[in-house]
């Protein structure tokens, strides 16, 4: 029988908030081999940009639309970065403790989590983990200010465009997004432990086409 819409069930108050547990993952020949934990992340600001319509007119009509290309960028706010974002960030070491700038700039990968609450569990509800592919960094704008009575620690911060990588049977892709409440527990952990590493292998970030079967093979266990 159809239902009427209901509001605000108990349950079904959701919410999403905080960034945590981001780890880097530089790419080498199209793939991400090695990941490291990236420290000092305050925010990861989403910032997916085109999908706009265009116009097209017949027997003084209008016709159809026509959608742009969609493409994914981001904004990375953190007070340090780890040694091996350096050449993501166009460094290279000219001596020991000797950096210098204006470097070819390598692409990464980024997996992050944010935590989902709800009225019920509060932020105990799950959590959803954030795997970025093709990244590229721009350069950082750092302000090197005087300490005063209040002092504060220096951020930094990266505009980050994207390439898409292949997914059979969808359009590329830039971004994957798993919602544990809905993947269950086993899947988050097989995919947690490729992602962020285990007493068997090191992290690494897995193509789209990879990650489908890895989750597939958890399901199946």
């Amino acid at each position: 029988m159809p239902e009427k819409l209901v509001w605000d069930q108990t349950g079904e108050r959701r919410y999403e908030t905080g960034v945590k547990q981001c780890a880097l993952y530089p790419m080498t020949a199209g793939t991400y081999p090695k990941g490291v934990a990236w420290n000092g992340i305050t925010a990861i600001t989403e910032s997916p940009s085109g999908a706009e319509p265009t116009a097209m007119y017949a027997d003084d009509i209008k016709y159809l639309d026509i959608l742009s290309a969609e493409t994914y960028a981001a904004t990375i706010e953190a007070y340090m970065y780890p040694d091996e974002f350096k050449p993501c960030n166009g460094e290279a070491e000219l001596a020991e403790g000797v950096s210098i700038g204006q470097q070819t700039r390598q692409k990464f990968g980024l997996c992050y989590k944010t935590t989902l609450g709800n009225d019920t569990d509060g932020e105990d509800y799950g959590y959803e983990l954030h795997l970025v592919y093709g990244g590229l960094a721009a350069p950082a704008e750092e302000a090197h200010n005087s300490k005063n009575e209040s002092p504060e620690g220096m951020t930094m911060s990266w505009s980050v465009s994207t390439t898409p990588v292949d997914v059979e049977g969808k359009k590329p892709t830039a971004t994957v997004t798993i919602n544990s409440v809905k993947a269950g527990a086993q899947v988050m952990k097989a995919l947690e432990d490729v992602l962020y590493g285990s007493d068997k292998a090191e992290a690494r970030l897995p193509l789209p086409n990879e990650l489908k079967t890895l989750i597939e093979q958890a399901k199946a266990a």
